[in-house]
């Protein structure tokens, strides 16, 4: 009784997880799973090297699916079509998940679409450089459908060259276009311009350029020279290294603050003097004047002096000297 009993327990524990599984699935994925899928199926004519199963497909950078499978045309509808009647194109399957409102407006539109120039494009995903599939309005008069003559097994959407196959498509164009005539017109246009090229080097003087810049040689290799034989001198050294010792008492004396001392008894005997000039200010006055009339004097003096030297000697000029014939 007590073994049926545990194993009713048993049974309505795995029924109740089994049930919560279901829940959390279903929250998580459940629409999803259940979501219609609309299957686009393109063909192209060219290398596709790049493009993975995986990756993403986009309608103008809104995601719409994956890409699912990448196959060739031979293996899935020419398989009894002689060779030189395959096409050889590269299939490529994209799933696109969507509402069912959504999924059935797409299917119903997708020929007017085609019409209005709706095509799928390889492109180039950023710095990554992993390859994507684009849907986007292209003119359908530059990128017609491709020719096959099998009923696509899904809904068939146009392509058109990635931009790498339009860039060597237009490299082919124009390489086309160009004809013999062109070609040979091109080939004496160069001639010439190598004849002309060669006559102008033909006229430049070369040897003159070449004396020049032997001798503009000469003057750096004397002028290297002498700044190395200043660098080597020892008088140069020696200079260095007194400017290094003073560098290194000064910054000395200013780590340890004699600089400050100094500024500070600078100011104060500035202080001190300008104290006593206002002091005494009147009597420095007196002591000016009486300097300017001294200099006056001597001035006046050496004017004497320069002019009647006896005058400082007799104090006065001498009298006049009689001789013996003018006595009486």
């Amino acid at each position: 009784m007590e073994d049926s009993r545990r194993h009713v327990r048993l049974g309505l524990f795995v029924v109740i997880s089994l049930s919560v599984l279901v829940a959390v699935l279903g929250l998580l994925g459940w629409r999803k799973w259940f979501q219609p899928t609309f299957t686009i199926e393109t063909y192209f004519d060219q290398s596709i090297a790049g493009l993975e199963l995986g990756a993403p497909a986009n309608f103008r950078g809104v995601p719409l699916g994956q890409v699912t499978e990448i196959l060739t045309s031979v293996a899935t509808y020419e398989r009894n079509t002689p060779i030189n009647q395959r096409r050889n194109y590269i299939v490529v399957r994209v799933k696109a998940v969507m509402p069912p409102a959504e999924a059935t407006q797409m299917k119903r539109d997708f020929p007017a679409l085609i019409k209005q120039g709706l095509r799928a494009q390889t492109r180039l995903a950023g710095i990554t450089g992993q390859q994507y599939l684009e849907l986007d309005f292209l003119d359908p008069k530059t990128h017609p459908p491709l020719q096959f003559t099998w009923q696509p097994q899904y809904t068939y959407l146009p392509s058109a060259p990635g931009l790498a196959g339009e860039i060597i498509a237009k490299a082919q164009s124009f390489l086309a276009s160009l004809d013999e005539a062109d070609i040979s017109l091109l080939g004496r246009n160069l001639n010439t311009l190598v004849t002309n090229l060669d006559a102008k080097l033909g006229e430049l003087p070369v040897a003159q350029l070449s004396a020049s810049a032997e001798g503009a040689l000469r003057k750096v290799d004397s002028a290297a020279a002498r700044l190395d034989a200043m660098l080597s001198d020892a008088s140069l050294k020696g200079t260095l290294d007194n400017a290094a010792a003073i560098s290194a008492r000064v910054r000395k004396l200013a780590d340890d603050g004699d600089f400050d001392r100094v500024i500070d008894g600078i100011d104060a005997s500035a202080q001190r003097l300008d104290a006593l000039l206002g002091d005494n200010q009147y009597d420095v006055r007196v002591i000016v004047q009486d300097l300017r009339a001294t200099a006056d004097n001597l001035r006046m003096l050496s004017e004497t002096i320069e002019r009647d030297p006896a005058v400082v000697l007799f104090g006065r000029p001498p009298g006049k000297i009689q001789l013996e014939k003018d006595k009486p």
